[in-house]
């Protein structure tokens, strides 16, 4: 049983929002654009997404290893999964539920191209396995010399939403809204930010660049609520054709939930646990509205109009 419970926390289920909402936005995009929607595409889609969770959080575990050992601030959206720290799996353990699942993507495109799906999940697991390579190990590691946040939003603004948007339509290149993709690329890269917060003291005596190590923490937050806004007020890129009201409204959430955190910009250091935890909870909050209300929009629009 205690395995059990180490092999769950190993898969951190909350992590699967970062992938989960992004696919959806890719989809309820097909549909606005082309009025296209498959339910058992829809299923591979989040198969897709739930092998890509797996093989990302298996991975960065274990390429974070030394880092996390000297993680004091973690919590429940930072610092890995934790399972190697506390000695719960062993890092050949990690890394090779990592390959496997891997090897799941890989069969899971094989199937759907032979399922007639077209290749674009196997283009979509290269895509992942390129961008975490990139992103966590050598000689890139982008992570810890500076620019993850930038293949971050590349991975959960760009790729992943075109990957589903391809899945369900056949065709990304036709009718793609691909002005899109910016306000998504920017959400992607100000999360990125938003989880390395907590990270700060282990990612400084790790030398890990990211994005709060080099500019500061005060920085880094204010940069992420100011990024959030402009990913907000970006919507009509996402949402060409919607009225002003409908444009507002679908921003506003996000936008509330982002100036929330004002009061906390100057005092939530990774060091001010409680504090940093609800500066993170409430910036991720406001991502999950803002791509919540677009996904909504974006089908409510198409089934009206």
């Amino acid at each position: 049983m205690d395995t059990l419970r180490a092999w769950v926390q190993a898969t951190r289920p909350l992590a699967q929002v970062n992938i989960a909402t992004p696919l959806l936005l890719g989809q309820a995009l097909a549909f606005a654009c082309t009025g296209q929607f498959s339910l058992e595409r829809m299923a591979w889609i989040h198969g897709f997404g739930a092998l890509a969770h797996l093989f990302i959080v298996f991975a960065n575990d274990f390429a974070d290893r030394e880092g996390d050992a000297h993680n004091r601030t973690f919590n429940q959206f930072s610092g890995g999964s934790r399972v190697i720290p506390e000695g719960k799996l062993s890092p050949t353990l990690i890394a090779g539920a990592a390959l496997v699942a891997l090897a799941g993507l890989l069969a899971l495109g094989v199937a759907a191209l032979l399922q007639g799906l077209g290749p674009w999940l196997l283009v979509g697991t290269a895509a992942t396995a390129a961008l975490l390579w990139a992103y966590s190990y050598p000689p890139l590691r982008y992570a810890y010399r500076g620019g993850g946040e930038v293949l971050q939003g590349l991975g959960v603004g760009v790729v992943l939403p075109l990957l589903a948007f391809a899945t369900q339509t056949g065709d990304p290149l036709t009718d793609m809204r691909w002005a899109a993709l910016a306000p998504m690329f920017v959400l992607g890269v100000a999360s990125n930010i938003l989880t390395a917060l907590p990270d700060h003291p282990a990612d400084v005596a790790a030398s890990k660049r990211s994005y709060p190590v080099v500019h500061g923490q005060w920085v880094a937050r204010r940069h992420f609520l100011e990024l959030t806004v402009i990913a907000a007020c970006a919507t009509p890129l996402v949402l060409p054709s919607a009225p002003l009201p409908v444009i507002v409204t679908v921003a506003a959430p996000a936008v509330g939930l982002a100036l929330s955190a004002i009061p906390m910009l100057g005092s939530a250091d990774a060091e001010q646990r409680d504090e940093c935890r609800a500066f993170v909870l409430r910036g991720g909050a406001a991502h999950g509205a803002l791509a919540l209300c677009w996904s909504i929009a974006l089908v409510a629009l198409a089934l009206i109009g």
